[in-house]
């Protein structure tokens, strides 16, 4: 139990790391490009290598299909909904991103950052071991989402405790979602666990193609295509040795 919650702690760090850049010093766009498309293919890694192919292998393709849908059409719809109140550029990285709505902001990564702790639990449920390419992919795609939505922040007039507290609380409560995580889902059941897995990658799935990838692109061009490759190429390596 220790260990999911620590390692949904660092997971959930991520978001800190990029509130305190996001406030204190200016990212260049290319370079949050680069880290958003590497995200991207090591997000999309994971969801494949690990997510997905555990959960045919364990469950059939049935009921892993049907949570993969799922997923994919409630990350959907939250984000239609977080996008009417100013959250749509949660994940991006822009050093001035269009009028957001802090309380959005929160909302929306709230809902991004519970189902993925909950699957680095449910990771040490199934060899009672981390899945280091889950922990590292959640961990790169939440540091666009602290560093761009610390600087929609500061446009709504937050003072910088403020928002560090918020990062801290969300943080804590990935820590929360992973010890949950081990600790409520049955071991035994493999339908529930194939099929929150599934769940899980249909949501990232939803989200690096909605968010995080057309941003890499507008702002740093043909070339996250590649970098995109490289991570996914680490989320294989990574897999392969984990």
């Amino acid at each position: 139990m220790f260990s999911a919650a620590m390692w949904g702690l660092v997971a959930g760090s991520s978001l800190v790391i990029g509130a305190l850049l996001g406030i204190y010093k200016d990212i260049p766009n290319k370079v949050s490009a680069f880290i958003m498309a590497f995200g991207t293919g090591v997000l999309i890694g994971a969801a494949t290598f690990e997510l997905l192919s555990d959960a045919v292998r364990d469950g059939g393709i049935l009921y892993p299909s049907i949570g993969f849908l799922i997923g994919a059409t409630l990350f959907i719809v939250a984000e239609l909904i977080i996008s009417k109140k100013g959250g749509q550029d949660r994940k991006r990285s822009k050093e001035n991103p269009s009028s957001h709505s802090g309380l959005a902001i929160f909302i929306g990564t709230i809902m991004d950052a519970i189902p993925e702790s909950v699957i680095i639990g449910v990771s040490l449920l199934k060899s009672q071991s981390v899945s280091w390419v889950i922990v590292i992919a959640i961990f790169i795609s939440n540091f666009p989402e602290g560093l761009s939505s610390s600087i929609g922040f500061k446009k709504d007039g937050y003072k910088k405790g403020k928002i560090l507290f918020l990062w801290f609380v969300v943080m804590i409560l990935s820590s929360v979602s992973a010890l949950l995580g081990y600790a409520i889902i049955d071991p035994a059941s493999t339908l529930v666990i194939t099929t929150i897995g599934a769940f899980a990658a249909g949501g990232i799935f939803a989200m690096v193609s909605s968010t995080m990838l057309p941003e890499a692109f507008e702002e740093g061009g043909p070339i996250v295509g590649y970098v995109s490759a490289l991570g996914l190429l680490t989320a294989l390596i990574l897999t392969y040795f984990d």
